[in-house]
């Protein structure tokens, strides 16, 4: 426990990271799909006639622009600084591993991202001020900056759930900035860029379909019509090539977290640990009704497609992209680095060292000599538990250890540190390490929030 532990009640310290995470996704994916869409609209209005047709479009990918401007330079800023200070707070021990292999990696990735909010907030401000081809080709460097911050970002994001074997053979020997590359190129890194950009492509579209569903049809049919179906266009090559780039990434999953696709424990929050398995279907399910909406509303009907069902179709999308991502990270289970980093930051080399010398056993952050066992057990909980579970809220302790006595929770608690090969658990739980007393802590302090000691009944005094 190298880290003091940040405690967010209720929520859980995960959930903070998860809620700004899914949040700078949406954004980010948005920003990178829709750098690509403005300058391929103007190059298609460009290529148009001199005309009434040609000029509405220009004006309004001029109002489009401002959008992204303001989306991608605010929101999508303080997203990203959202996500470091809650890593930061949240699993400093993932967070300083990520850094000191890809410190160059994500200094290359914010170069790229001060030079796309350069680039839109000129292309913004240059419409109709500058020779249209400059324009043009202004736009066509926020595309590739935007590209390139997606192209950085996926290798330290596909690194966490595979690392790769040449990576993990230098791994904690000061030898890991050697294996740069083969930590990038991970065995889902070309997957997962793919199906992201595809998302990339997709949201840009949905996004365009807002802007074009507030056109009135009956004063500009021509525009709203040609508007409309262009958009719904880059929604195809992502509903077409999806299940084929899914099932190459599921491929180069390790089998371990392929298992948590079919896993069923019902100890993990309400119904079973399917979960990933009923996100698939979510997603399957959300994807089906937006090609629905888009092709039978928009693209076959679009003077009558207005605002309420662009909409709808953006709350979709968000949702299977919100839910994507959650299937991502509850992919890594029981890693937060896979098979190098367990999910409450224990690296997995030093667990029997750690079983040796006791959790707690390095850290400055309890007194050890003095602390009592239920405040040492609290710190254990705090550290070992703490990123996956809260005591009465997200994933709640109290509740999914209620009806056990104090020896049946040491039962559970020694099971989880003995992480036995045929144990249930070992598929999406880290093992408890330390000692037998850091055991005894733990299971002490446990007892206590499950079956707090009764008070006293006080008789009345005649």
């Amino acid at each position: 426990m190298n880290y003091p532990f940040w405690e967010i009640p209720y929520l859980g310290s995960g959930w903070v990271i998860g809620i700004i995470a899914i949040f700078h996704v949406m954004i980010s994916q948005f920003a990178v799909g829709g750098g690509l869409y403005l300058p391929m609209a103007e190059r298609k209005a460009m290529r148009m006639p001199e005309g009434p047709l040609r000029t509405a479009w220009l004006n309004q990918l001029a109002s489009y622009s401002k959008f992204f401007l303001i989306l991608t330079a605010v929101f999508g800023t303080v997203s990203g600084v959202g996500i470091w200070f809650a890593i930061g707070l949240t699993h400093p021990e993932a967070t300083s591993t990520l850094i000191h292999n890809f410190v160059f990696g994500w200094a290359m990735e914010w170069v790229f991202f001060l030079v796309e909010l350069t680039c839109i907030a000129v292309y913004y401000s240059t419409w109709g001020k500058i020779d249209a081809k400059l324009h043009l080709q202004v736009g066509w460097v926020y595309a590739v900056a935007s590209a390139f911050t997606l192209i950085i970002i996926n290798g330290i994001l596909t690194f966490m759930l595979t690392p790769g074997d040449t990576w993990l053979a230098v791994a904690g020997t000061g030898q890991e900035a050697s294996k740069f590359w083969y930590a990038f190129f991970n065995p889902t890194y070309w997957p997962s860029l793919f199906l992201r950009a595809c998302v990339c492509c997709s949201l840009a579209g949905i996004w365009a379909l807002i802007t074009a569903s507030r056109i009135d049809g009956d004063k500009q049919p021509e525009l709203k019509t040609s508007l409309v179906q262009w958009s719904v266009k880059w929604l195809v090559p992502s509903f077409v090539a999806t299940p084929f780039l899914l099932i190459w990434y599921l491929w180069m999953v390790p089998a371990s977290q392929q298992a948590l696709l079919t896993l069923g424990i019902d100890t993990i929050g309400s119904g079973t640990f399917s979960i990933i398995t009923r996100i698939a279907l979510l997603i399957i399910v959300t994807s089906a009704t937006i090609v629905g909406v888009a092709y039978f509303l928009a693209y076959r009907n679009p003077i009558d497609f207005n605002l309420s069902h662009a909409m709808a179709v953006l709350l979709l999308a968000l949702i299977a992209t919100g839910a994507g991502e959650y299937a991502r990270e509850m992919l890594r289970k029981p890693y937060v680095i896979g098979s190098w980093m367990y999910s409450n930051g224990v690296r997995v080399p030093y667990v029997s060292r750690i079983n040796q010398e006791g959790y707690l056993a390095h850290t400055i952050w309890v007194w050890n000599d003095s602390a009592s066992s239920y405040s040492r057990g609290e710190a254990i909980f705090r550290g070992e538990c703490g990123s996956c579970h809260t005591l009465a809220g997200y994933r709640p302790l109290k509740e999914l250890l209620a009806g056990r006595d104090r020896a049946n929770i040491g039962s559970f608690i020694t099971m989880l540190h003995e992480y036995k090969p045929d144990s249930p658990y070992r598929k999406f739980m880290p093992p408890m390490v330390g000692t037998n007393q850091d055991v005894d802590d733990l299971t002490g302090y446990l007892n206590a929030q499950v079956n707090p000691p009764q008070k006293p009944i006080q008789t009345a005094q005649k």
